[in-house]
């Protein structure tokens, strides 16, 4: 797994039952992707200048923890499958002080033709770079 978001929770971010609310989850989870696909190859420039692009079409999020103002977190993530137009990947959200995991996020992306707006195949050093990332269970 690689590291791919740290941060904290603010209290803007805590709801009416006093824990962070599930669209922070959502939202710092999206910024780990962001991080998980650029050190693949798929960065802003890459997607600027092909005019390609990302889309998740399938997510499932595992509460595990409550976290609470002021708790640092750290997500770490893996590939777990890389086919010629789909990437499926999963995110671990820990207590970056405790190293209790707090949250999982397994995500399933498309990789599409921003102007024809449909999956095209991953370009082969993209692809490349997926599977050396996937997680091989031993």
């Amino acid at each position: 797994m690689i590291e791919t978001y740290r941060g904290v929770v603010y209290p803007n971010q805590i709801d009416h039952m006093e824990h962070m609310n599930v669209q922070w989850y959502t939202a710092k989870f999206d910024e780990a992707t962001w991080h998980l696909f650029s050190s693949v190859g798929i960065t802003n420039k890459y997607i600027h200048d092909n005019q390609r692009g990302m889309a998740a079409i399938e997510q499932i999020t595992k509460y595990k923890a409550e976290v609470i103002a002021g708790d640092l977190l750290l997500i770490k993530s893996k590939i777990l499958e890389v086919k010629d137009k789909s990437l499926r990947f999963l995110h671990v959200m820990y207590n970056a002080e405790t190293g209790k995991e707090v949250a999982t996020s397994e995500l399933l992306g498309v990789h599409l033709d921003r102007v024809k707006r449909k999956s095209c195949i991953f370009p082969d050093n993209i692809k490349e770079k997926c599977e050396t990332l996937v997680f091989k269970i031993t």
